[in-house]
């Protein structure tokens, strides 16, 4: 039971740490898209404008991405908290967390190189 209980709390800990990464990683991408307009109001041509749509377009899928993050983090919190109630851990709440954990990286990996491209594009242009 106790070994059961550090684990709930171990996946919720998780949990925890991933809502605030996504969190940071909206306010990051709001300061973003600011910048993008603002470059976008200086009519710099065709050269900014094209790359500017596209960064424009994936911070939209991004936060669209973070937005089923958050759900799916929702989903499995609620899950945990059933499970507490219940006494019930299957291999089930394993395989959740872990394809989970595994959309998290990718999406964080995504992020950063997306990050990077943007901070490349506006120390070009701004």
């Amino acid at each position: 039971m106790e070994t059961k209980i550090v684990y709930l709390s171990d996946l919720k800990f998780n949990l925890s740490i991933w809502k605030q990464e996504l969190k940071f990683h909206e306010t990051e991408m709001e300061r973003f898209e600011k910048k993008l307009e603002e470059i976008a109001s200086r009519n710099l041509g065709v050269k900014a404008m094209a790359p500017l749509e596209g960064y424009q377009n994936r911070i939209i899928r991004e936060k669209e991405v973070i937005g089923e993050l958050r759900q799916r983090i929702r989903r499995k919190r609620r899950i945990i908290e059933a499970t507490e109630l219940n006494g019930e851990i299957d291999e089930r709440l394993r395989h959740q967390h872990s394809g989970l954990r595994d959309d998290m990286k990718t999406y964080i990996k995504l992020h950063y190189e997306l990050k990077e491209e943007l901070m490349d594009y506006l120390v070009k242009w701004l």
